[in-house]
């Protein structure tokens, strides 16, 4: 990890944009056409919220297992399964690098993950971040 001076006002404009993300991704509607863009883009939004924790403490992260991990360290009750995240990293990169389609069931299992995730890991980071 690469230390440099915490920046608090990128962290809470990079929760806000996950924030906003978050909400018009799962306004879409899940077909077939549409599954990977919501899988990427959910995960995109958690990865946001965990990259904005290490932006608040003046780490730059170097990979996207770093931002995750940071959200699995907070001790946040949630319906699902924190971990679930991690298994959303790995279908998006699946579908980025390897050309996996997902399906409307993966997308169905994204959305489910972030309704159950999503709010709970937000209003922690903002109340982290806004300190």
């Amino acid at each position: 990890m690469i230390y440099k001076i915490p920046d608090k006002k990128r962290a809470i404009d990079l929760v806000k944009s996950a924030k906003e993300d978050i909400a018009y991704t799962l306004g879409l509607t899940i077909s077939e056409a549409s599954a990977n863009t919501i899988v990427r883009n959910i995960y995109e939004s958690f990865r946001m919220l965990g990259e904005s924790l290490l932006i608040a403490k003046g780490i730059k992260e170097t990979d996207h297992v770093a931002s995750i991990n940071e959200l699995l360290k907070l001790n946040v009750e949630t319906s699902r399964p924190k971990y679930t995240i991690e298994n959303l990293r790995k279908l998006r990169h699946s579908i980025n690098y390897y050309g996996y389609k997902a399906n409307s069931e993966e997308a169905k299992d994204a959305v489910s993950i972030a309704k159950s995730c999503f709010n709970q890991l937000f209003n922690e980071i903002n109340k982290m971040i806004n300190k």
